[in-house]
């Protein structure tokens, strides 16, 4: 697979594999050893760039994800980029999937994080550490400070920032560089092209996740599809409602027009569109099948001209579409701590 450059230095694959779903938010986890088996076979299609987070995984074993992740790429670790998280934990007594989010980025924090995450991937370094969001407790500038120390220390050699605005951004930027940010953007939610000229300026990688919107772009989920709500975030996802199959017609047929005029699969152009638009988007799309995974690495081979992409924006500007998932929210206790 072709590389790609993340901020001035951090050389990745083009197309990453983001691996929540294995532990977390889709259904009942992996089962390990086939976790392990998918990730180093993910290695040999081509990907380099691996993205997890400390809290991605059951009540019961909250750091799975990544303990997982350590021992699949192990063998191969000089020759992969570890992308990990810090900053939030789930709150699981409220009852609620998906689970609401309790942020917390304060500098004992972190540096408890960054000592765990370190432990569980069985490395001395995390190559990309993400603030997995936005803490309205902690100033970016503390946060960046704390970035900075664990750089010269030698525990972390990049970072960036997930669902990052720009004011955060540029603040944190100022006292320690940000590599990436990593925020949701597909063809449904495209809220964060207007941070792309600010990421220009700076020279700041962006990474997509959820870029087929949960999964909705691969065309593969109609009317009547259901979802285990106790365990499968899609349960309640507003994309997926036999409602939105209808709403979002539109945008189906017109991936699959495509598609087809490309010898590829709507999920393909999806990805296809998204590394077509800048040279410094790397989308980390997820899976738990061997077939999806290649069929994701396929897509940087899909050669979209700018005057195609430029077409896809567009017919997206004009159409109408559903709503789509946009995240989990605070946790009653989070918003407590805010005020």
């Amino acid at each position: 697979m072709q590389n790609r450059t993340l901020g001035t230095d951090l050389s990745v694959s083009a197309v990453g594999l983001g691996c929540m779903g294995f532990s977390h938010g889709y259904g009942l986890p992996t089962e390990a050893g086939e976790t392990v088996k998918l990730l180093r076979r993910a290695v040999d299609l081509g990907y380099t760039f691996f993205d997890t987070a400390e809290v991605y995984g059951t009540q019961t074993d909250p750091h799975a994800n990544e303990t997982l992740v350590g021992q699949a790429l192990a063998p191969v670790r000089d020759q992969v980029v570890l992308s990990t998280k810090f900053g939030l934990t789930f709150d699981f007594a409220s009852g609620k999937t998906p689970l609401p989010i309790v942020p917390d980025s304060r500098p004992e924090t972190i540096r408890r994080s960054v000592e765990g995450s370190l432990r569980r991937l069985g490395t001395d370094h995390i190559d990309l550490y993400f603030q997995h969001r936005i803490d309205p407790a902690v100033a970016p500038e503390e946060v960046a400070e704390v970035m900075a120390d664990l750089i010269r220390e030698g525990k972390i050699t990049h970072w960036g920032i997930s669902e990052a605005n720009e004011d955060y951004l540029r603040r944190a930027h100022k006292v320690c560089p940000v590599t990436a940010v990593q925020n949701r953007y597909s063809m449904m939610a495209r809220q964060y092209e207007s941070l792309f000229p600010a990421l220009e300026e700076l020279g700041i990688g962006f990474v997509a996740f959820s870029p087929m919107a949960n999964g909705f772009l691969t065309g593969q989920y109609g009317k009547g599809t259901a979802f285990d709500p106790r365990y499968d975030y899609r349960a309640s996802m507003p994309q997926f409602t036999d409602r939105a199959v209808d709403q979002n017609q539109a945008l189906l047929t017109l991936l699959t027009t495509l598609a087809q005029e490309k010898g590829a699969t709507p999920a393909q152009i999806s990805l296809a569109w998204m590394l077509g638009k800048k040279p410094w988007i790397v989308p980390i799309p997820g899976t738990r099948k061997e077939a999806r995974m290649a069929e994701n690495a396929g897509a940087a081979q899909v050669a979209l001209t700018p005057q195609e992409v430029a077409a896809l924006d567009q017919a997206l500007d004009a159409m109408s579409m559903s709503p789509v998932f946009g995240g989990t929210d605070l946790s009653a206790h989070a918003k407590e701590g805010a005020q």
